[in-house]
């Protein structure tokens, strides 16, 4: 109990953490003014603020001049930002082996590749001392460069169906039944049905709607 900072103070640390960059470094050098002489070393003591925060508060407060934070550049840079070259083999890799959303219901790509695949033709493209990232990490960077890890389940067009040869059986009987009876007409109609062509008809599923 005896560390613990008197309520004032607790009271200004916990107004400065709610409060973030230009606004947070005023607030710490108005309360250095009030209660430290205007030193940023004392601040630091009292309250554990950063010096170099209450010193560029102090210069904002006095020339009225804001510093403009760089947030972005905060925090560990991309794979892909920081290898692009290694980025453009990656989408040479990928690319070829993507395909668009199978019903076309939204802008996501699927590619058929694994990371894990994708990492081993890249070691062997960029060789054994390129800068490669471990399986995990190409996981998450192919889905930051658009393209989705999930396999699209294919569907080739529907050739013969099990029930294909005992529907022309029954024809053929229908047909010799009725080919001696004068009141039956027969009429030969073209009913075959337009099947999608392609990896992908029928939205990515099989036959048999799985």
């Amino acid at each position: 109990m005896a560390d613990r900072p008197p309520p004032t103070d607790e009271l200004l640390l916990n107004a400065a953490s709610r409060l973030t960059g230009h606004h947070r470094r005023l607030f710490q050098a108005e309360v250095a003014l009030a209660l430290c002489g205007g030193s940023p070393r004392r601040a630091e003591r009292r309250f554990g603020w950063g010096r170099d925060n209450v010193a560029c508060g102090l210069g904002e407060l006095r020339t009225g001049i804001r510093c403009v934070e760089d947030f972005p550049a905060r925090g560990r840079a991309r794979w892909e930002d920081c290898h692009p070259e290694l980025a453009a083999l990656v989408r040479d890799i990928a690319e070829p082996r993507t395909h668009a959303d199978p019903e076309l219901k939204s802008d996501r790509r699927y590619t058929t590749l694994s990371a894990a695949e994708v990492l081993a033709e890249l070691r062997a493209r960029a060789g054994e001392e390129a800068e490669l990232p471990a399986e995990r990490q190409m996981r998450e960077i192919l889905n930051r460069m658009g393209y989705r890890l999930k396999r699209v389940r294919k569907g080739k067009p529907l050739k013969k169906a099990p029930e294909t040869d005992a529907i022309f059986e029954n024809v053929a009987a229908v047909k010799e039944a009725a080919k001696g009876d004068p009141e039956v007409l027969e009429i030969s109609v073209d009913a075959k049905a337009k099947v999608a062509e392609g990896e992908y008809a029928r939205g990515g599923k099989k036959p048999d709607g799985r």
